[in-house]
């Protein structure tokens, strides 16, 4: 299948490509800054829609995996326009011209959809962002199901990786690098996630693209933990210094956009539909020491 993936230099866009390429399919290597380490790379800003269109026109993708986005929570809630320009805007015109092309639309999503104050989501619930990230997130996924009868949106939640990607590094590899230094960190107690190892969401994703499954669905990981039980679960896992972990409240955090306390998603559809089944946080951090102990050649 030709594939076209957006934000394929990100942290999950390149272990998407990596994955997509090992099944055989044509993929097409959309970025912005970034170049990504596998197939065929095609420049372009998604916020500009004569960019998008003549990417389609190179590519001529059967299905687009829409990753490219503005994902720093911070960041948007204090550059709002740019949000907006990367988060919706664009979102809206990879989802015009996957009309155009009848290409499948597979949107990455976010567990910041909604309020946080409750948790274990369902894909049925109503969204509520607390936050401006979340907040065009959403409207992404609205301009997704307005425009193109074949989509799947799936939300995933923290997603973490064996290598920094994009120019920066993510959640998981932060607390290993500052354990390793022997650097106190603080972590919240009170924000309970669904950890999503990117490898386990790209598989997820490959196959509902073979699959062609449609509607919304949560491919995060299978088990809900607080921010400071995940540092601490790594920690264990790497053999690292636990006690450098800080627990603190969200509010002794110096973070611009409020964080929903409890945005964990509940991912029984999923494991109902896919043979690539959202992992446990214990074994997804044993297949990324594995891949940090034999990293894929590029």
């Amino acid at each position: 299948m030709r594939v076209l993936v957006t934000g394929a230099g990100g942290l999950l866009g390149s272990k998407l490509v990596e994955v997509l390429c090992a099944k055989g399919h044509e993929v097409y290597s959309g970025y912005l800054e970034h170049l990504p380490p596998k197939g065929l790379p095609l420049k372009f800003d998604v916020s500009n829609e004569d960019e998008v269109g003549r990417a389609f026109g190179a590519s001529r993708p059967e299905a687009v995996v829409h990753l490219a986005a503005l994902t720093d929570v911070d960041r948007c809630e204090v550059e709002k326009e740019l949000a907006w320009r990367m988060n919706v805007t664009g979102t809206g015109n990879v989802a015009r011209l996957c009309r155009r092309y009848g290409a499948l639309l597979i949107y990455a999503s976010t567990d910041y959809v909604f309020k946080g104050d409750r948790g274990m989501y369902r894909e049925e619930d109503e969204p509520d962002p607390v936050n401006y990230y979340g907040h065009t997130k959403l409207k992404g996924e609205e301009e997704v199901k307005g425009t193109v009868d074949e989509y799947c949106i799936c939300r995933a939640s923290v997603i973490y990786g064996s290598t920094p990607a994009a120019g920066k590094t993510n959640f998981a590899l932060w607390i290993m690098e500052r354990l390793r230094e022997g650097i106190r960190i603080r972590v919240a107690t009170d924000q309970w996630i669904s950890p999503t190892l990117n490898t386990n969401l790209s598989m997820m994703i490959a196959e509902a693209l073979e699959k062609r499954l449609i509607g919304v669905y949560h491919m995060a990981g299978a088990t809900r933990v607080t921010r400071f039980e995940m540092a601490k679960a790594i920690a264990e896992a790497f053999q690292l210094e636990g006690p450098l972990i800080e627990p603190v409240k969200m509010e002794e955090l110096s973070w611009k956009a409020r964080r929903p306390r409890d945005s964990s998603l509940d991912v029984s559809k999923a494991r109902g539909a896919l043979e690539n089944m959202p992992l446990e946080l214990g074994y997804a951090l044993k297949l990324l020491k594995a891949e940090m102990a034999s990293p894929v050649k590029s």
